[in-house]
C-alpha cells in the first residue's frame, strides 16, 4: 500500500515510519508547514521540520513539505482569535486535526495517488460489536489520543492508519533508540504551535485585538472586582482575577464579553447537571442514550444521556466545561468513539 505519513519531528511519527516499512507499505514522508510566524513550541519550528526531514532520510523514503499555512490560518489561527472576543475558550489542536492534519492531507493525499494516510497518534481503528469502523484508544492509557482525533468519520477512518496506536510511549522510545533514530530521547510537543512558550497568549492575542477591562460580580450581583481583559477569562479560573481581598476562593462560573461582566462563585456553584453541545459530528449514524463523556485530552470520562439535540444529563453533576471545548462521547465500554462536538 502507497502511505503518506505525516511526520511531525517527533518520536512517535519517526517510529510510524518505521513500523509502516516493517509491514511492507511503500512509504513518503510529509511534514505540513502550518504557522507562518515565529514558533519557539508545539510542532510547527524549523527545528522539527529538520528533524523530521532527517528522521526521513534515517529511514531511507522520500520527503516533502507542504505549505498549508492559509488553511491553518484559514481554519485554526483566525477562529481561535475570534473566539476569544465572545467568550469562548476553542481548542486549536483539534480543529487543526480537523481540517488540516486529516481532511487537507487526506484531500492531497488523493490527489497524489496515495491509498492511505498515517500519523503518530497514540490511538487505533478498531471494529464495534456491529461491524462499524471506530477509532478505539490506544494501547497506553497515559498517552492515548483517541480524544483529539474523534472527528474521523467512516470514509476518513478506511483510509487512515495510526500505526503505534498498539504501542505503549516506552515501546516507542525503545524502538527508535533500538534503530537509532535522532529523536528517540526527544520531549513530547504539549503546546499550541502558534503561541510562544516565552510570550504566551495574552501576547498573541493582544498584538490581534482590543483588550477590554470588565467588572467582576459573586451570585448575587455585587462588584467585587476587575479584570483588566475579559478575553482571557475562562469558565473554572481562580487566579489573575483583582477582588480586592474578597475572603475564600472564588472560580469564574460565567463571562459575559459583551456585557462586560465576569461572574464568580464557589467551587461548588461550578456544577451543573446538563451540558448542551454544538456541532456535532458522528464516527457513523448519530447515538442517543447512554454514553461516557470525555471533554478534556486526558481527563476522566464520566457517565451521561445523551438526547437527540444534542443535551447531554450527567449522571452525577460535573464541573462547568469553558464553551468552546471539545465534548467527546465514547461507547459503555470505554472503548471506542462514537462522536463528539462543542461545549455550548
Amino acid at each position: 500500500m502507497k502511505v503518506l505519513l505525516a511526520m511531525s519531528g517527533g518520536v512517535d511519527s519517526s517510529v510510524a515510519g518505521a513500523v509502516l516499512l516493517d509491514e511492507g507499505h511503500e512509504v513518503v514522508g510529509v511534514t505540513m508547514k502550518l504557522w507562518g510566524g515565529e514558533s519557539d513550541t508545539g510542532c510547527c519550528s524549523v527545528s522539527d521540520v529538520d528533524d523530521a526531514r532527517r528522521v526521513a532520510q534515517q529511514l531511507g523514503i522520500d520527503h516533502l513539505v507542504f505549505n498549508f499555512t492559509e488553511d491553518f490560518n484559514t481554519h485554526v489561527v483566525d477562529p481561535y482569535v475570534q473566539a476569544h472576543t465572545v467568550g469562548v475558550t476553542p481548542n486549536p489542536c483539534i480543529e487543526c486535526n480537523r481540517h488540516l492534519k486529516f481532511a487537507r492531507l487526506s484531500e492531497r493525499a488523493t490527489t497524489l495517488g496515495f491509498d492511505a494516510v498515517a500519523t503518530g497518534h497514540h490511538t487505533r481503528i478498531g471494529t464495534d460489536a456491529a461491524g462499524v469502523r471506530r477509532i478505539a484508544r490506544g494501547a497506553d492509557p497515559a498517552k492515548d489520543q483517541s480524544y483529539v482525533v474523534h472527528m474521523l468519520d467512516q470514509r476518513e477512518l478506511a483510509r487512515t492508519m495510526f500505526p503505534i496506536g498498539g504501542m505503549t510511549k516506552a515501546d516507542v522510545r525503545a524502538r527508535a533508540a533500538q534503530i537509532g533514530l535522532r529523536t528517540a530521547a526527544k520531549p513530547d510537543s504539549q503546546d499550541v504551535c502558534f503561541i510562544g512558550a516565552t510570550t504566551g497568549r495574552q501576547v498573541f492575542l493582544g498584538s490581534r485585538i482590543p483588550f477590554r477591562s470588565a467588572v467582576v460580580r459573586d451570585l448575587d450581583g455585587f462588584e467585587i472586582g476587575s479584570v483588566g481583559a475579559v478575553e482571557l477569562v475562562t469558565i473554572g479560573q481562580r487566579r489573575g482575577l483583582d477582588l480586592g481581598g474578597a475572603v475564600g476562593r472564588r472560580y469564574v462560573v460565567d463571562v459575559d464579553p459583551v456585557g462586560g461582566v465576569v461572574t464568580v462563585g464557589n467551587d461548588a456553584d461550578l456544577y451543573v447537571g446538563s451540558l448542551q453541545v454544538s456541532n456535532v459530528t458522528w464516527g457513523d449514524a448519530p447515538i442517543e442514550g447512554d454514553v461516557l463523556v470525555q471533554c478534556s485530552a486526558h481527563g476522566d470520562p464520566h457517565a451521561a444521556n445523551l438526547d437527540a439535540d444534542g443535551l447531554l444529563h450527567w449522571q452525577e453533576p460535573q464541573r462547568r466545561i469553558s464553551p468552546g471545548q471539545s465534548v467527546v462521547f465514547y461507547d459503555l465500554t470505554d472503548t471506542f468513539v462514537l462522536g463528539g462536538g462543542i461545549a455550548a
